[in-house]
């Protein structure tokens, strides 16, 4: 099948050199890359959504701040230290 498709000017001319230097065609060189992307597009596609467990609770301790790791790394180090 024949079909018009635009490319970076950069791409194509890698594209081309990569054709010459492993002697295929373009076209192959072109099919292989999309058939590749398509593979990889399937495989990473399949992956089941995580489902996340909850245990009910008063919420987070005093102090701790999800959206700062710093802190809340700091925090995970205390915990560690027994009193």
């Amino acid at each position: 099948m024949r079909t018009t498709i635009r490319l970076n000017d950069q791409l194509l001319r890698d594209a081309k050199a990569l054709a010459a230097s492993t002697g295929r065609s373009l076209t192959s060189v072109i099919e292989d890359s999309l058939r590749q992307t398509l593979a990889h597009q399937e495989a990473s596609s399949g992956n089941s959504p995580v489902k996340l467990h909850t245990v009910s609770g008063n919420g987070l301790r005093p102090g701790v701040y999800l959206d700062d790791s710093a802190k809340l790394l700091d925090h995970l180090d205390r915990a560690d230290v027994p009193n």
